[in-house]
Order: C-alpha cells, then sequence, then structure tokens
C-alpha cells in the first residue's frame, strides 16, 4: 500500500514539473533605440534610463516615447512623454503615460489616451490594453468617434480581432439623423452592427424608437427590434413582438401581437402582421386584423382578412377586404368589403351587405353609411335596390317585415330613428296591444312607408300615397301569405359581440400565434439577438402585401 502511493505521489510530481516544464517562457522586451542610455540607480532603481527616441519591441508590439524606464528583471517598462504603442495595423495606443508588463502581456496608459483602429478612435483619460484576450477597457468617460458616429460612454471594452466595442453602463451614439442611448450595447466599429440589450432608445425628428432587445445598422440605416418594442410617429404608436425598421424610407413591420395606435383620430389596429409607409401615409395589416374606432363613446370594430389606411389625417381612407364583419353595442354587419373615407365620413358596405341594427336586420344591394364630421356620430343610412328590414315578432313566431327599393335613414344619439322606405313598399307587421296581445297581422302596400324606432324597436309605422292593404287575424292569414317574396331570415349570422367578428379558424391561429410569442420569449431570453436576414441583406425591399384594388363604385 506504502509503495502504491509512493508511486502516485511521484506520477503527479513529474506530471506538474511536465506542464510547467511545458508552459512558454515569456518574451523579453527589446530595446531597439534610444539616443541615450544609463544606469541611475537613485532614479530608477533595479532598472535602466532610456532616454530619446525610445524604441522597444515585443512579441509583434511595438513602443515608443520621450523617456522610459526599463525593468530588466522584471520585464517591465514604464513610458514618459509622446507614447505610442503599435500592435500590426490593428491598434494605435497613445497617451502621456504608460506602463507594460512582458510577462503579463498587459499595458495600462494614461494622460489624454487616444485608442485608434482603422475603424474608430478612443479618447478618454485611462485605457487598459490585455493583449492575451486582445481586449482594451476603460473605466472612465470615452468619445469613440467613427465615419458616421460619435459614441460617449462612462466605461466600456473593445474587442480588437471583432472590432467590437461593449458598453455596459450609460452610452449615448449620436449620429446627423438619430440619437441612440442604452445601459448596454455592441458597437461593430468596421460594419457600423449595433446591438440593444435592456431599456434603449431611438431619437430623431421623424419618430422615437424603445426597445429591450434590438439591432440597429448604422450604416444601411436598417433595425430590428424585439421585446416590448415600439415606434413612435407624432400621429402614431407601433408595437409589436418582431419590429423591422427602414430609416431610408420611413418603413416598418411588424409581426404578431401587432398594435398600431391612432392617437388623433382615436383608433387602433391590430392584427398579427402589419406592413407601414410613414412617407406615404399607407399601412396594411393582415392575420386576424381588426381597426377600433371610437364612436360616440363606443367602439366600432371592423375586420376583415385585409386591411388598408391611406391617406393624411383627415383624409384617410380606410378598406377592409373579404369576409367583413363590424360590431358595435348597439348595430354590427357583414359584406365582402368596406370602403371607409374621413374626410367625407362616407362608410360604404360593398357586395352583400347586411346590417343588424338592435334586433333589426337590413339587407340590400348597396347600403352607405354617412356621418357628422362636426359632431363625429353617425348621422344617416342609405339602403339601396332591393330593401329588407326584418325582425322577429318578439312574443310569435313570424316576422316583421318592411320591403321596398331604397331606404334613407336617420340616426338620433346613435341609434337609427327615423326611416323612410320608398318605391314599391310592401309591409308585414304583428299588431300587439299594450298587454302584447296580437291584435292582428298588418298587411299592406303602398309608395312609402315611414318608422319611427324608439331603442331599436319599432314605434309608429305610417304609410303615405296609394295605400291598400288590411288588418288580418292570425287565423284568417295564412302561414304562406306572412311572408313577402325575396325574405332571408339570416338571425343565425348575426353578429353579438367584438368576439364574433372572427372565426373559429382565425381565433385558433390568434390563439397559436400568442402562445408561439410567449414560448420564443420564454427560450430567447437570455440568448444573443438573431437579425432577420433581410434586415442584413437589405435590397429594395418588396411588400409582403400587394394592395388590392377595390372598386368603390356603387350602383345607382
Amino acid at each position: 500500500m506504502k509503495k502504491s502511493l509512493f508511486y502516485i505521489s511521484c506520477l503527479l510530481l513529474l506530471s506538474v514539473q511536465f506542464i510547467f516544464a511545458q508552459a512558454p517562457k515569456p518574451k523579453t522586451i527589446n530595446i531597439e533605440n534610444s539616443d541615450l542610455v544609463e544606469v541611475n540607480q537613485v532614479l530608477v532603481p533595479d532598472g535602466i534610463l532610456l532616454t530619446g527616441n525610445v524604441k522597444v519591441n515585443h512579441d509583434g508590439v511595438v513602443l515608443t516615447c520621450n523617456k522610459a524606464y526599463f525593468f530588466q528583471k522584471e520585464n517591465y517598462i514604464k513610458a514618459f512623454g509622446n507614447v505610442q504603442l503599435v500592435q500590426g495595423d490593428t491598434l494605435f495606443l497613445n497617451s502621456k503615460y504608460a506602463e507594460y508588463s512582458g510577462n503579463l502581456k498587459k499595458a495600462f496608459a494614461t494622460g489624454d489616451a487616444v485608442m485608434s483602429s482603422p475603424d474608430a478612435t478612443l479618447r478618454t483619460d485611462t485605457i487598459n490594453f490585455d493583449r492575451n484576450v486582445q481586449q482594451v477597457f476603460y473605466n472612465t468617460k470615452g468619445t469613440i468617434v467613427n465615419k458616421d458616429n460619435t459614441l460617449v460612454s462612462k466605461s466600456g471594452r473593445y474587442y480588437v480581432e471583432e472590432k467590437k466595442f461593449q458598453f455596459l453602463t450609460e452610452v449615448t451614439i449620436t449620429n446627423p439623423k438619430y440619437v441612440i442611448k442604452s445601459n448596454h450595447l455592441d458597437y461593430y466599429s468596421n460594419s457600423g452592427h449595433t446591438y440593444l440589450f435592456g431599456p434603449s432608445t431611438i431619437t430623431s425628428k421623424a419618430n422615437y424608437i424603445y426597445t429591450e432587445k434590438g439591432f440597429y445598422d448604422t450604416k444601411k440605416n436598417l433595425a430590428h427590434f424585439l421585446r416590448k418594442s415600439y415606434i413612435k410617429y407624432d400621429d402614431r404608436l407601433i408595437e409589436g413582438d418582431s419590429l423591422y425598421y427602414d430609416r431610408n424610407v420611413e418603413f416598418a413591420s411588424a409581426t404578431r401581437n401587432v398594435k398600431i395606435t391612432d392617437s388623433i383620430n382615436r383608433g387602433i389596429v391590430k392584427g398579427h402582421y402589419a406592413e407601414i409607409y410613414k412617407l406615404k401615409d399607407s399601412m396594411f395589416v393582415t392575420k386576424r386584423a381588426v381597426a377600433i374606432n371610437l364612436i360616440e363613446k363606443d367602439s366600432v370594430y371592423i375586420h376583415g382578412q385585409k386591411l388598408m389606411v391611406t391617406g393624411k389625417e383627415g383624409e384617410r381612407i380606410l378598406r377592409a377586404y373579404k369576409n367583413v364583419r363590424f360590431f358595435k353595442i348597439d348595430m354590427s354587419g357583414k359584406c365582402d368589403s368596406i370602403h371607409s373615407n374621413s374626410k367625407t365620413a362616407l362608410t360604404k358596405l360593398i357586395g352583400s351587405p347586411i346590417l343588424w341594427n338592435g334586433d333589426n336586420q337590413i339587407t340590400g344591394e348597396v347600403m352607405h353609411l354617412i356621418g357628422d364630421n362636426t359632431t363625429k356620430k353617425l348621422d344617416s343610412l342609405k339602403v339601396l335596390n332591393n330593401t329588407f328590414l326584418v325582425s322577429r315578432d318578439t312574443l310569435g313566431t313570424g316576422f316583421n317585415q318592411v320591403k321596398g327599393i331604397n331606404l334613407f335613414g336617420k340616426f338620433k344619439d346613435g341609434k337609427l330613428h327615423d326611416v323612410d322606405v320608398i318605391k314599391n313598399t310592401e309591409v308585414i307587421y304583428y299588431m300587439r296591444n299594450d298587454e302584447k296581445e296580437l291584435i292582428g297581422i298588418n298587411k299592406n302596400v303602398s309608395s312609402k312607408i315611414n318608422l319611427i324606432l324608439e331603442n331599436n324597436a319599432i314605434e309608429t309605422i305610417t304609410f303615405y300615397n296609394k295605400v291598400d292593404g288590411d288588418i288580418y287575424p292570425e287565423a284568417d292569414l295564412p302561414e304562406n301569405a306572412r311572408k313577402l317574396r325575396g325574405l332571408v331570415w339570416r338571425g343565425d349570422e348575426r353578429i353579438k359581440s367584438k368576439d364574433d367578428i372572427f372565426t373559429a379558424e382565425e381565433n385558433e391561429l390568434n390563439d397559436k400565434l400568442v402562445q408561439e410569442g410567449k414560448d420564443e420569449e420564454a427560450t430567447n431570453k437570455d440568448v444573443p439577438m438573431k437579425v432577420r436576414k433581410e434586415t442584413l441583406d437589405y435590397d429594395k425591399k418588396k411588400s409582403a402585401i400587394k394592395p388590392v384594388k377595390a372598386s368603390t363604385k356603387t350602383k345607382k
């Protein structure tokens, strides 16, 4: 047992000796030039005084100065006056005073210290350079200048081989077009690529950007932002899980959980993909897109497979395409597409429009909602060609029906109040007394009908010109005579809440995308930023959405 322990101890000792034997011996600092070399034990104990045009080198680094103290035993030098340390063509370090250790391969420079590389110049009070890891660091206020940007920070680190500056305290990048502020920023001086971590802002005359994880190409003016990011213009706020931005053409795209807020027009557009062209005053939104507008202290929700908003403030046009649905507390509807003009306050429901006002179902070939730009309220309704106004008899199985060529309605306090139906009008109406007992069924024709509605229910009916008809007891009017020709009741399609504007498939997609966003955020919380390929390889980016030219012409 003792022999075994002795044997193991010898092996360990030999291993340690082998390791130390393999360790490279530090190279000696070589003196290449000095006008005067002297030994002065009073001034430089255990050292050599070098004076005038001093030049030394060490393992690829050349140091020049006016005067130096060289400690040969420690392989250490102190340099004074016009000090310059040069490493190849990658780094130049100038200062009034510097120290360099040949054994540790570390340098220290102070007094108007300046570090220059091919792409940038750093000015600060004190600079440290560790050649072993090829890193420069400083803990005093520093200013970095390259071709396009000026960076100011309290401290920082420069990775020589990567040409990367890293800042973990307050840093500001000033560019002629914008200012970036962050507490954690990586800046590549050769490419101009900037990576932002933690709360960061980019301020310019055009907009204000906030992000907690982002990338900015300072040369191409392209950016990609993640985590709690938004772009704020004077009139719009753009939010999304992922934001792409091109400052050159003021273009932005947003992906997943997109929200665009119009502060002037009090509107919000949501979806899972959007493109915004600021200079063209246009915006596209898809993937469960919905526009929310505040009207009369109530919100109107408009949904389509695709939403497009164009035009300047006060002249904006909203277009919604394919299977459009909208909802307001006392009004909802469906159509193929919508065209809404804020300047004329005219909203056109195009393609098989249907409107539910309270319990009333209104249909026709053409349907227009007209607002009042002064009061910002709904003013009137126009329905053209083959108009139907239908509601269920509240206590029976029948339908109250009004049919005509055209319908013209007026709103009062946001509710449809006064309605005229003109040309070839027909009516079937279940008349009840105050006790809700059925008096009879009114069936007649006339040239015009006026309806007064209270709380979205018919209060009075007035017939005009060539009135022909009667009130029939329920037993005297057959079932097949209680419906006007062309009646189609679509009560099962009625949109009763803001959630009903979306299909089951769209809700499933929404849940999937929202969960993907949460999973991605959790997974990549501490993962370095991955920049979208199109951000780096940008070349006249084409819109992912091609605008649809929808006809706004209506039949007369």
